[in-house]
């Protein structure tokens, strides 16, 4: 009887995104190339979302059904643009992970100019805002949707001494931006979550990963003794996209090692 009951349970299943529409911004490197690769590998047809139409061609073509779709997404005509040729291509997004960032790479905050400081917040978190609001709703209008953002340890601790004030400006307010976001919609059955990784390599993080100090420096502080490999964001990227995690919003999931345990 025991073996009958427990071939009736099939975890797994709830982190399969068949049959849903994902769209991933940042799509044309890093993690957001691997957040395309692993959705489309539990079912999900993807949206590849980024500046560079080359590299979101190559990619489209390397995973069937994935749809390319070029935006700036600093650009608000072009995110109302991007949203409109998603609902016309898909007929829905079912789940928007805002993954696309931007760093002003190092310079002291005295130095950085403002227009700087504006770019990267318009990428890291206006951007996150502006797209959750054009995909709510539909969403609302079918009570289902979910949004995954990106953000980052630095949104929860300095920093310093990378000096990244911007950066770390526009990743603690994505986080309190999901956190109000959850909240207000969740009675229209849109959940809102974060996640906020430690040092994983990717084209923002190149620069440290290439050099032995930076890569020294990112051992010495992380419990773990190691950067994160980037298959060790598959699932807590799966969880918070699927309905795996259906009763969890306005959470903040950190993949760091131990970073901020210190």
């Amino acid at each position: 009887m025991a073996a009958d009951i427990n071939s009736l349970i099939d975890p797994l299943s709830a982190f399969r995104l068949d049959g849903r529409t994902v769209l991933i911004t940042g799509a044309s490197s890093g993690l957001g190339t691997r957040f395309a690769r692993v959705a489309a590998a539990v079912g999900a047809r993807v949206i590849l979302v980024a500046r560079r139409a080359d590299r979101l061609a190559a990619l489209s073509g390397e995973i069937p059904g994935s749809i390319a779709l070029p935006c700036d997404v600093s650009s608000a005509d072009q995110n109302r643009a991007l949203i409109a040729a998603a609902l016309e291509r898909c007929g829905s997004v079912d789940v928007l992970v805002n993954n696309a960032g931007a760093s002003e790479g190092g310079v002291k905050a005295e130095d950085l100019p403002l227009e700087d400081y504006h770019r990267i917040v318009a990428v890291n978190q206006t951007a996150a805002y502006h797209l959750s609001t054009l995909v709510a709703p539909a969403m609302m209008a079918r009570r289902s949707g979910c949004i995954v953002n990106i953000a980052s340890i630095h949104g929860l601790c300095a920093a310093a001494p990378n000096n990244q004030a911007a950066y770390v400006a526009s990743k603690a307010a994505l986080l309190g931006l999901t956190r109000e976001l959850a909240v207000q919609w969740a009675p229209h059955g849109i959940r809102v979550n974060a996640i906020a990784p430690a040092y994983f390599e990717s084209e923002l993080t190149s620069d440290m990963f290439a050099s032995e100090r930076s890569l020294a420096w990112i051992q010495r502080n992380t419990p773990l003794r190691r950067p994160g490999r980037v298959d060790e964001l598959d699932g807590a990227f799966l969880y918070l996209a699927s309905e795996a995690s259906s009763y969890v919003t306005g959470t903040t999931l950190v993949v760091d090692g131990g970073w901020t345990a210190r």
